[in-house]
């Protein structure tokens, strides 16, 4: 195993000794100097844990390892140095040290993974003598967990927090509400969980299977547990944005208040949290009541997402089917009265209007590529709304030309709920095979960009959407390895833009000291060959699309 076997790959890496180690054990310090406190407790706590040393605090000359801040270096950039002296670990803030000791726990080996040592007694823990530079390629590097569709447990959240950590990916997009499920206790609402949180039964596989799961499936996260999530995520310089879909995906919210939906035209008293898959007709009404119970909402999401640890709140903005507001008189009557065009421009006017909301308390919206349609680009987002491009490129370059800041995250390329190869054992298979080596190729920014369009691509997601994913186990397949491809693709700097020209045969290699690493930490990937027996969900119907994406 070669100790340079780094995901992602650093900007720059080199032996200062050929060969030469550092040695740790129960003598070797930890000086915390100013501003890097929190990265201490970390230190002592994970990568003590594993290595069962205890770093007591102190600035001995001899070997220890000193934690720093460098103003000269960016951000999240960094450097380690192991040379025979201290071994000094900088960055240009604490999140850039936290970053540094990412890499520093690789160097350690694949056993800095675990939870408590593994070996004989008094091991010896070596450190390479290696000096590592780095710094990310882009400021947004995230990952959407969808927790609506399959309710996913506090604990399983926070130890995702912790592998989003490991792969220096610094944005969790919490995927909230939808049509199947509200996961956010709202205090002024609480209809919301105690009837929106929950749902009689559930689809197993693609929406047209056969098969069904008779067992309710629910749950919520308390406002104490969202806070413990952002303050976790925060510890380890992850920002958490939320995300309250509107005014589309709103089943599981009109079934708790059912004043929120059309009742001019849908008996929406009758209607349930949805059991099943795909794009729902029942939207929210567009009076001004629906405006005041989702800025009560949003009041109490700002509340527990702090701007300084979580600036943007995402609001959808995706498929909003238009029916229900073409029979609605209301509807038709306020289209009329705000002088629209139409229903495209009334979804303008609901995405519009959380902007101007948002934006006059500090804060910035993102939303799906739809936030662009029906005129509202000119009529008025505010500068600081951003655009998360799912649709393919074209959305992200129009909302780049346009001056807004975008986050690629193109469904042909980095949605890993799609399949990962085409053989017939592949669980639930869904959309195009999407391999590694296909997230690997994957480049945020399009050709043709003009500078000043690319400067507005802020970063890449990738996202997990998890309608056939009911379990960790299944979001563990899913997102691995494919999300350690992604995360080289969205930090390493020195990747080379063109998808072709990346060397891939060298990455497959780092990737097995990788999944060593994985293995520590009770990730339960796909393997290389294959998905494992119990891995496989024989006779449940996925929708796998045949040959390449289009390049949209």
């Amino acid at each position: 195993m070669d100790p340079l076997d780094l995901i992602p790959a650093p900007s720059a890496a080199r032996w200062v000794r050929p060969a030469g180690y550092a040695v740790l054990d129960a003598d070797t310090q930890l000086e915390a100097r100013p501003g890097t406190e929190g990265v201490a407790r970390w230190f002592r706590a994970t990568i003590g844990a594993a290595t069962g040393l205890p770093f007591p605090d102190g600035n001995d000359t001899g070997g220890r390892i000193v934690l720093g801040i460098d103003p000269a270096l960016p951000p999240e950039g960094h450097r380690i140095v192991v040379d025979g002296h201290a071994q000094r670990i900088e960055g240009g803030s604490a999140a850039g040290v936290f970053r540094a000791v990412q890499t520093y726990r690789q160097l350690l080996g694949p056993d800095a993974y675990r939870r408590a040592p593994v070996g004989p007694p008094g091991r010896e823990w070596r450190v390479p003598a290696v000096a590592v530079e780095d710094a990310p390629r882009f400021p947004w590097r995230g990952v959407m967990l969808d927790v609506a569709r399959h309710f996913l447990p506090k604990d399983d959240v926070l130890r995702f927090v912790d592998l989003v950590a490991a792969h220096k990916l610094n944005v969790l997009h919490l995927h909230l509400t939808d049509d199947q499920g509200w996961r956010v206790e709202i205090r002024r609402h609480p209809r919301l969980t105690e009837v929106g949180a929950w749902r009689a039964r559930t689809k197993r596989g693609h929406r047209a299977s056969d098969l069904w799961d008779d067992t309710p499936h629910g749950g919520h996260y308390t406002q104490d547990d969202i806070r413990e999530i952002v303050s976790y995520a925060a510890e380890r310089h992850i920002r958490v944005v939320p995300e309250i879909d509107v005014p589309g995906h709103s089943q599981a919210a009109i079934a708790a208040y059912p004043g929120l939906g059309n009742t001019d035209v849908v008996d929406t008293a009758s209607l349930t949290v949805w059991d099943t898959w795909g794009v729902n007709p029942n939207v929210l009404a567009p009076t001004d009541a629906t405006l005041r119970f989702y800025e009560g909402v949003l009041e109490e999401i700002l509340d527990l997402f702090p701007a300084e640890t979580s600036p943007f709140v995402h609001i959808g903005g995706d498929e909003c089917p238009k029916d229900q507001w073409r029979a609605s008189p209301a509807a038709q009557a306020r289209i009329r009265e705000l002088g629209l065009a139409g229903e495209d421009e009334l979804q303008s006017w609901f995405v519009r209007h959380f902007d101007r909301w948002l934006a006059e308390r500090g804060r910035r919206l993102i939303g799906w590529d739809e936030i662009l349609e029906g005129g509202t680009t000119d009529a008025g987002l505010t500068p600081g709304a951003a655009v998360s491009s799912w649709r393919g490129y074209a959305g992200g370059i129009a909302a780049a030309e346009a001056g807004h800041d975008v986050v690629m995250c193109p469904e042909q390329h980095v949605y890993l709920d799609h399949r990962q190869a085409a053989g017939p054992d592949e669980p639930v298979p869904i959309g195009y095979v999407r391999t590694l080596e296909d997230v690997y190729r994957f480049e945020p920014v399009p050709p043709g960009l003009s500078p000043e369009a690319a400067a507005h691509v802020i970063g890449a997601q990738a996202n997990l959407w998890t309608e056939v994913m009911d379990s960790r186990a299944r979001v563990d397949y899913q997102a691995f390895p494919r999300l350690a491809a992604f995360a080289e693709v969205a930090w390493s700097a020195r990747l080379p833009t063109d998808p072709a020209a990346r060397d891939f045969a060298d990455f497959e290699r780092r990737m097995a000291t990788h999944y060593r690493r994985l293995d520590a930490l009770g990730v339960a990937y796909r393997p290389p060959g294959g998905p494992l027996p119990w891995q496989r969900r024989p006779g449940i119907a996925g929708r796998p699309l045949d040959g390449p994406p289009p390049n949209v």
